[in-house]
């Protein structure tokens, strides 16, 4: 396995540069104007995901807010019906690294043009996240930045296992989701955050390193998931982690 230097302290260095990164600025319009029906959606949509504060959707999506690894790696375990770690999955954990680098900065000339104020700025109802506030009130909220590296994990885990493909999906949608139950991202934030995301996945495909890893990645899943069938054991249901993906799935059908 290839060693990759870290970006900054906790984030490995992508797979694309300054020159193969989607170009945000080009690739999404600008965020709602003030009074269209897109800004009222925005506002609608913040409004009825407060209701959800305290419940265990709301809890999720603290969990959700968290990027680092090695916390970040079980975001997708449930859906994939396989842990994902760095023992048992070295080349796939590698793999999310890098591509959440890549997904992340393929927001920013966005997010740096428009400069958009985060829903708890507007509305003063706070967020999942206080302690990260005062660095988010800094950050651009359009695009959502978790939204794109969430939704290329969910194409890129797709491609990986195509028999868990809807699981997956589902849960990448989900955690796009969780961006506004934490009241930190509008709606339309959300929605060009997947488009990056997926922007940002299509760029990778050109990538020979990701390739590589790719396909060493979907080898360490099939191998795992073979493993489970001959032994009889589910992810989900077994004695891995029956109760945290329970409790997930539990949490993902509350809706405001």
């Amino acid at each position: 396995m290839v060693t990759v230097a870290e970006l900054r302290p906790g984030y490995l260095t992508g797979y694309l540069d300054g020159n193969t990164l989607p170009n945000s600025l080009e690739l999404v319009a600008p965020p709602p104007a003030e009074g269209s029906a897109s800004a009222a959606l925005d506002l609608d949509i913040a409004t009825r995901m407060q209701a959800l504060k305290g419940t265990p959707r709301w809890q999720l999506a603290i969990s959700d807010a968290n990027l680092h690894f090695p916390a970040a790696a079980g975001i997708f375990s449930c859906a994939l019906n396989a842990p994902i770690s760095e023992a048992q999955t070295p080349r796939l954990y590698q793999l999310l690294r890098r591509t959440l680098t890549d997904a992340g900065l393929s927001t920013y000339k966005a997010k740096n043009h428009y400069q958009r104020s985060r829903p708890f700025m507007v509305n003063q109802q706070g967020s999942c996240s206080p302690d990260e506030e005062a660095a988010l009130a800094k950050n651009g909220s359009y695009p959502s930045g978790h939204t794109a590296i969430g939704w290329a994990w969910a194409l890129v885990l797709a491609e990986i296992a195509p028999e868990q493909a809807d699981a997956l999906l589902a849960r990448g949608l989900a955690f796009g989701e969780s961006r506004n139950v934490c009241n930190v991202h509008w709606h339309s934030d959300v929605v060009t955050g997947r488009t990056l995301g997926a922007a940002t996945v299509a760029r990778l495909h050109a990538n020979p390193q990701f390739q590589a890893d790719l396909a060493a990645a979907k080898a360490e899943v099939a191998a795992l998931h073979a493993a489970n069938t001959k032994a009889g054991k589910d992810f989900n249901t077994g004695s891995a982690s029956p109760t945290d993906c329970a409790a997930e799935a539990a949490a993902l059908a509350i809706r405001p």
